[in-house]
């Protein structure tokens, strides 16, 4: 009976320790195929447990069994073992490499000029096992929730200020949550706001109104309807409006190159971009596989059809299309493994912008799939944070 409890022990982490190197095939299934590889140290520490305890029951304990049962359970914890250490052993050449792009694209000795004060917040290692397992602490900020910007009909835009925790005049944040541009509200990210607010920024996290009620470019005018209002209460918001980058979250961040690659009521300092769509007609013709969440119909709901009864919407609502010009500083974050937006969408535009002038750093995670950063100290997005903030530091402060 006992063997057969530990096979099924064995046999659970082992399917969990799959969804590391599986994309979901359906939409019910990402969240294993998200999650799991954020929480690859947990799963490495219950199957190396395991594949101890297989061991032991097998050639020492000699629980009376079949003979292939003993040998499926150790089996099953040994694959767990190895699938869950993938991650953990492709960290070192992820940071390397994004090491070695921020390096040539903003100057060797780039954090250099940044104030001492800000660097000793920085997180100093790209991976703390404390933080995984415990979470990463957050210091105390001040947050004003739910302040109206701008209202149509009935609908009301509201907007979440999230400041440190001493007054002052700090650096801005807009942030621009995702959702498929057809859900969502600022609250969603208020983990990251409160975050970058204890970096020393004034962060500004975004509503917008969503699809298929309302259709590009609203968001678009939403977007810099919020911007105005900041504009007109950055004293009141502490913000400093000459220092202000903007960050987005998939559809966010899609949001959020458009915005920055277009005239704004003030000028802004940097994009970053979370596995953001970056040619919608390319996105809607070249599928990934698996398709999770029907990629067509989620643009021909932003849209309003497909790309030949809108061809020139299209155009307009794809970043790649502003990247044939210098641009202000971008930071795109993809995941290896996303199949709702594949990291080589992210990979042209990169190209492009570095082509034509525009300081591009692209971090692609191989083993991180869309929206990794659910999970908050996950990872993919303890490393994320580590060149996040170096990078927004670097344009803020500059």
């Amino acid at each position: 009976m006992i063997v057969w409890i530990w096979l099924s022990i064995t046999l659970l982490l082992c399917f969990l320790s799959l969804w590391i190197i599986l994309p979901a095939p359906i939409f019910s299934l990402l969240p294993l195929s998200v999650g799991t590889p954020e929480v690859s140290p947990w799963l490495l520490c219950f199957s190396s447990i395991s594949a101890v305890l297989s061991v032991y029951l097998t050639y020492f304990k000699k629980l009376p069994a079949p003979y292939w049962l003993d040998r499926w359970a150790i089996a099953f914890s040994v694959l767990s073992l190895v699938l869950s250490s993938l991650p953990l052993l492709q960290l070192p050449a992820a940071h390397q490499m994004a090491q070695t792009t921020f390096r040539r694209t903003l100057g060797e000795h780039f954090t250099q000029p940044i104030p001492v004060t800000v660097q000793q917040r920085w997180r100093s290692q790209i991976f703390h096992p404390i933080d995984a397992f415990q979470g990463i602490a957050i210091p105390k900020t001040r947050d004003r929730r739910h302040i109206p910007f701008a209202q149509y009909g009935e609908t009301v835009l509201k907007l979440n200020l999230y400041l440190p925790a001493q007054p002052g005049s700090y650096p801005g944040i807009v942030l621009i949550y995702g959702g498929a541009w057809q859900r969502g509200k600022p609250d969603q990210v208020e983990t990251l706001s409160r975050y970058l607010a204890a970096q020393g920024y004034a962060v500004w996290a975004i509503d917008y109104r969503h699809a298929p009620q309302s259709r590009f470019p609203t968001q678009l005018a939403d977007i810099q309807t919020a911007l105005r209002y900041l504009q007109a209460h950055a004293t009141e918001g502490e913000t400093d409006i000459t220092r202000v980058a903007i960050v987005g979250q998939s559809a966010g961040g899609h949001l959020a190159l458009l915005t920055a690659y277009q005239p704004t009521p003030f000028p802004l300092r940097s994009v970053t971009a979370y596995y953001s769509p970056v040619d919608l007609k390319a996105g809607y013709y070249d599928l990934p596989t698996p398709d999770p969440i029907d990629s067509r119909a989620v643009l021909t709901s932003f849209i309003g059809g497909d790309p030949v009864a809108f061809p020139h919407q299209y155009e307009q609502a794809s970043p790649y299309h502003f990247a044939d010009r210098p641009q202000i500083p971008t930071l795109l974050i993809y995941g290896g493994k996303d199949r709702i937006v594949e990291s080589r969408f992210g990979r042209h535009l990169a190209n492009q912008l570095q082509t034509h002038g525009t300081p591009t750093v692209f971090l692609e995670i191989p083993w991180a799939d869309h929206a990794f950063d659910a999970v908050f100290n996950g990872i993919s997005h303890q490393l994320t944070l580590y060149h996040l903030e170096r990078f927004l530091a670097w344009s803020l402060y500059q």
